[in-house]
């Protein structure tokens, strides 16, 4: 199989919602959302969420994206775990 008729458990079109977390940095939250907008480009602001952790060094953004393939999925889970702001995404 190749990487674009691997099959999938989803149905695309599906929200799906993605929690990134990293260092606690000014342009983190702006620098995901820009990041999530070059492969979701209908992503809306209203579809995020964050959190500071309870010490203040993390920060935490939940986007959740209406993705409309695998492809999609793992381009964007590519370029956000690449990324040096980022610790873990899930």
């Amino acid at each position: 199989m190749t990487e674009t008729t691997r099959p999938t458990l989803l149905e695309f079109p599906t929200r799906f919602p993605i929690k990134i977390m990293g260092s606690q940095h000014p342009e983190f939250v702006s620098t995901m959302v820009s990041l999530t907008q070059t492969h979701a480009p209908d992503f809306d602001q209203v579809d995020l969420t964050v959190r500071e952790s309870s010490g203040g060094k993390y920060v935490s953004a939940t986007v959740t994206i209406t993705a409309i393939s695998q492809a999609q999925l793992d381009n964007l889970y590519h370029d956000l775990t690449g990324h040096p702001l980022v610790k873990v995404v899930f």
